[in-house]
């Protein structure tokens, strides 16, 4: 309830600055760079982006989140948060914040907390939010790099995103989908086809926003740590890339 009360006061004053430059360089080489780019185009209502933005935010506060940190990523993570729509929309939340501990973790989640809806409309350019997302991670210094795709719908303004996903798994990146399904049943098969790739890229599913707290945390288990479905503490639906075999899904 905090973060939605202090992302509608914001968010009059927010709009002034929708468009970034590209943050300084996480200081330190940590085990993972992290882009969390969250649709906030026009098919999502002020109720569904704070869905998504307090999603987001429990998750780092989660125990099982903060454990892979630890396990996985003894260097730390560095994130940051970019929101989404038009080709010419995207905005910069917070720059390269780094999370390793329990203090830092609250840090983050208290920083999305309060972070105000940036971008209020337009269309879902996906391709764009990958591109502007390779941009942030130019330079990072991490043993790996992802891009975390999340949303309701196909990309409506370029076609099709894999070209930009091209771009960024030449580059050393992954990109990872979250797909929501309130509006599109089918909308992991277009990720898994049209959005993820790179190493270990995979797609994981939200029934719709209700259900996205509990999808994302499961998301950043996995690309944190990288452990196999069957681990994963409750209920998943995913979906991981083979570039070199069929297309596949798990439902646990």
């Amino acid at each position: 309830m905090l973060g939605v009360m202090v992302r509608m006061s914001l968010a009059v004053t927010a709009a002034l600055s929708l468009w970034f430059t590209v943050p300084a360089q996480a200081a330190e080489p940590v085990d993972l760079a992290l882009v969390l780019a969250v649709d906030s185009s026009t098919s999502v209502d002020f109720d569904e982006f704070n869905l998504q933005m307090s999603g987001i935010a429990d998750a780092f506060r989660d125990g099982a989140v903060l454990n892979a940190i630890k396990a996985a990523a003894p260097n730390g993570i560095a994130v940051t948060l970019v929101q989404w729509s038009n080709p010419d929309r995207q905005a910069l939340a917070f720059g390269w914040t780094k999370v390793r501990d329990a203090a830092s973790a609250e840090a983050i989640a208290r920083m999305i907390d309060l972070t105000p809806r940036l971008v209020t409309s337009g269309g879902t350019a996906i391709s764009d939010a990958i591109d502007f997302s390779i941009r942030l991670l130019d330079g990072v210094a991490a043993t790996r790099r992802v891009i975390d795709v999340s949303g309701d719908g196909h990309d409506n303004l370029r076609g099709y995103s894999i070209t930009a996903t091209s771009r960024a798994v030449a580059a050393g990146i992954t990109v990872n989908g979250l797909a929501i399904l309130n509006e599109d049943p089918k909308l992991d098969r277009y990720y898994l086809v049209h959005v993820i790739g790179g190493a270990d890229a995979f797609v994981l599913v939200a029934d719709d926003y209700e259900d996205f707290s509990r999808a994302i945390r499961l998301k950043l288990i996995t690309e944190i740590s990288g452990a196999p479905v069957a681990l994963l503490p409750a209920p998943a639906k995913f979906a991981r890339f083979d570039p070199g075999g069929p297309l596949s899904r798990v439902k646990n």
